[in-house]
């Protein structure tokens, strides 16, 4: 009984809309104190104000924490289920660790990894992330067909300026490297008129480049990742849909049950025809007399 109390009363913490919006707070304190920590003058006026500060937003993230702990006390396996949950365990206990506890770098990493928090607090930013998420596979093939036709281009590129711009198209990697950094389309009026200076086939060579890859390859990575934020925002639209109906009705299939069931409509379907089997048969009066006339 105190177990289901103490539930209760923490799902009605973590459900109040105040909860987010403060776990949010929180983070933007810790970020504000990492980024100030960068000035040197500020380092040194109130470098130790900065300590404190952090250690308040620590106590803040560990009492979120046990909040969402509480939350599901009746069923724990439920709290290590979610990936959220792990992360932030992760992240609170990982400067505990002796091999990370010197290392200056690392500590500095997972300082910042809190504010990745922020993204479990808003469903809205949930929806890009598993967006993003979703979106790698194919985001996968996106990257070979750029190589290739970057490597393609490359190739030309390097027989056509080989010679006359060898810091440009010296070799195939300065060839892909030049090209990758042209995706952005910058300087490409100076270097689309050097290039007409060298060859004639410089207008079509770069036209032709900056369709296929500035172009289209941009487009198609676009439609790539908003197909991805479709379907994560349809998979979190289908969730929320699916908590706010509660869980699944359990059915019991098992082989015994299903036989019972069948006995169950045999024996209904023999009462309905012995029904009406025995019903008496009433003559059509009418007819039979039309037939004496």
């Amino acid at each position: 009984m105190l177990i289901r109390d103490l539930t209760a009363r923490c799902l009605t913490v973590v459900g109040a809309p105040w909860f987010s919006a403060a776990g949010f707070a929180v983070i933007a304190v810790n970020a504000a104190c990492l980024g100030l920590e960068t000035y040197s003058g500020i380092e040194a006026a109130a470098g130790p104000y900065l300590r404190v500060i952090e250690h308040l937003c620590v106590a803040g993230f560990v009492l979120e924490l046990l909040l969402r702990l509480g939350a599901s006390l009746d069923r724990p396996s439920r709290f290590l289920r979610d990936g959220w949950n792990l992360f932030d365990i992760a992240i609170l206990a990982a400067p505990l660790l002796p091999g990370v506890r010197e290392n200056v770098t690392l500590l500095r990493l997972l300082r910042l990894a809190r504010i990745v928090r922020a993204f479990r607090l808003f469903p809205s930013l949930r929806v890009i992330l598993v967006g993003i998420r979703r979106s790698l596979p194919g985001l996968g093939s996106f990257l070979l067909i750029t190589a290739l036709v970057i490597y393609g281009y490359a190739m030309v590129g390097w027989m056509l300026f080989g010679a006359a711009e060898p810091e440009r198209y010296g070799t195939v990697g300065q060839a892909m490297l030049s090209l990758f950094l042209l995706l952005s389309l910058d300087d490409i009026t100076n270097i689309l008129s050097a290039g007409r200076e060298i060859s004639a086939w410089a207008v079509p060579y770069y036209v032709s480049y900056m369709v296929a890859a500035c172009y289209l390859l941009t487009n198609l990575l676009v439609g790539l990742v908003l197909t991805a934020l479709q379907e994560a925002h349809e998979a979190e639209r289908a969730a929320t849909a699916g908590k706010k109906s509660g869980p699944p009705i359990p059915i019991d299939n098992t082989p015994h049950v299903q036989i019972a069931r069948l006995r169950e409509a045999l024996d209904a379907l023999e009462a309905q025809l012995l029904t009406g089997a025995s019903a008496p048969s009433t003559p059509d009066i009418p007819a039979s007399r039309e037939a004496v006339h």
